[in-house]
């Protein structure tokens, strides 16, 4: 099976996001095969309707599927940044990696948040912590945009983080 990636994400990402996705949870676990199905399909409105009770459940895998293929996702017909942003920082502050990166880059480009390229520095330094795949890529991009004191801030800031557990 092939999922179709977003344009701005590679396809070893993808690939490496979804490796986990049906590990946890028993409800999310019976039906991961039908919603990848139908997020390959391209129907995002299908999709939508099999992710968002998973999502309100705060499920970060669905949460990561819904922000970054049907809300982040801008060949999806319901492209929404706004909508999308709040489910990746979710999954991403209680330690979903794969949200990570696209958080990260959600950050540097200000969409559906304001742009911060030291919110976008921080996210970057905990998904490396963490050994999310590209993060190193990520650190390297945003090192440019920011001044040294910059960093040192933004690195603090990622090294303190504690995951929320609610």
């Amino acid at each position: 099976m092939r999922l179709f990636c977003p344009r701005r994400v590679s396809s070893i990402v993808c690939t490496i996001a979804l490796m986990g996705i049906g590990l946890a949870s028993p409800a999310f676990a019976m039906g991961i095969e039908e919603v990848l199905e139908v997020l390959q399909s391209g129907d995002m409105a299908a999709a939508e309707k099999a992710l968002l009770p998973l999502a309100k459940e705060r499920d970060p895998r669905a949460e990561f599927l819904l922000g970054l293929y049907v809300y982040g996702n801008p060949d999806s017909k319901l492209v929404d940044m706004n909508k999308a942003v709040p489910l990746l920082l979710d999954a991403a502050e209680r330690g979903y990696t794969p949200a990570m990166i696209p958080l990260a880059g959600a950050y540097a480009d200000g969409k559906g948040v304001p742009k911060s390229f030291a919110e976008a520095y921080k996210w970057g330094v905990i998904a490396e912590r963490w050994h999310a795949p590209n993060a190193d890529q990520i650190l390297a991009q945003l090192a440019k945009e920011l001044k040294p004191e910059e960093i040192e801030q933004a690195k603090a800031a990622g090294t303190a983080y504690t995951f929320k557990t609610k």
